[in-house]
């Protein structure tokens, strides 16, 4: 396998919400051969249909940060950090890995509006869309005899995602949900700083924090001159309140692809050296050079190169 082959974006096509649901099937398989997938297929069926505005009393969801790919990118690293946890020593039953799954499709899902709520989009819950998502998932599962006892888990798995919220102070009813919290609130900020069009997508991420109310940046550029302290402070944030979960990726890469390398954070820092490199050779043209998911590259010509830096 060459260097470009053991990129991330090059294992699983995560455009495509069909193979990325076969990848987390064949990652769960390694850690229980004969697990049970009907709690998880009939979450993310319904997921799907949120998404795509198919589910009752719903609108189809509206945002373009915060998609049905963000969401299902999400779910996948979820499913390798809890692969790479169980690879290094860390004991997780079958209802645990359905636990970390279900929390992963639904940790947005307070960013879709009810079909009644026909005001603005999504975006405009941006700063309770965690409550939103917990609400969610609370009344998805409220009659069910399997998780009837977990919910106040679901609550504090999914507050783990928060950025406000310092996980440290959250009451974990045990080490294993605290392990699931870690390992959603790890994976949502790597499934979306590794993903092929961060870059890109941190213009449209810029517009839903106008309307949520979000007053940190005053611009598009703004954003972008900050994009490498976010990911400061998200190195921070994994080593004093996530616990370092993001290492478990590599057990992971090495048990399922043969690679003994942390591809997340490889994929990252290129995005992060191109952004530095954008901003300091192309500031002001730097919309002409973050444009691959608007069609005006070649699907030959889909990664970030800056010159005179190797990928």
């Amino acid at each position: 396998m060459n260097d470009r082959e053991k990129q991330l974006a090059n294992l699983v096509n995560t455009d495509d919400h069909r193979a990325v649901c076969e990848e987390i099937r064949a990652i769960v398989t390694l850690i229980f051969p004969r697990f049970d997938f009907a709690v998880f297929a009939r979450a993310w069926d319904d997921i799907i249909l949120l998404f795509q505005g198919r589910y009752p009393c719903f609108r189809q969801s509206n945002l373009k940060f915060h998609d049905l790919s963000h969401t299902t990118s999400v779910t996948l690293a979820v499913a390798r950090l809890m692969h790479g946890a169980v690879e290094a020593g860390r004991t997780l039953t079958e209802k645990d890995v359905n636990m970390g799954l279900i929390s992963g499709l639904m940790h947005d899902t307070g960013y879709i509006q009810s079909e009644d709520d026909t005001e603005g989009t999504g975006a405009k819950y941006t700063l309770i869309h965690v409550d939103r998502s917990i609400s969610f998932l609370k009344e998805y599962y409220r009659n069910d005899p399997l998780f009837k006892e977990d919910l106040p888990a679901f609550q504090d798995i999914l507050h783990c995602t928060g950025l406000n919220n310092k996980v440290t102070e959250i009451h974990f009813g045990n080490e294993t949900v605290a392990l699931l919290g870690k390992i959603l609130g790890t994976a949502d900020l790597l499934g979306q700083m590794s993903e092929r069009y961060y870059l890109e997508r941190l213009l449209d991420l810029y517009n839903e924090y106008v309307e949520g109310g979000i007053t940190t940046f005053t611009s598009q550029l703004d954003l972008l001159d900050k994009t490498r302290g976010f990911y400061e402070m998200t190195r921070r944030r994994f080593a004093e309140d996530m616990g370092d979960v993001y290492r478990f990726s590599r057990h992971h890469f090495r048990m399922r692809w043969g690679i003994d390398e942390d591809l997340y954070i490889q994929a990252i820092e290129r995005n992060i050296s191109y952004i530095d490199w954008v901003l300091t050779h192309h500031r002001h043209d730097y919309r002409s050079h973050l444009r691959r998911k608007y069609g005006s590259m070649s699907p030959g010509k889909r990664t970030h190169r800056a010159p005179g830096k190797k990928q």
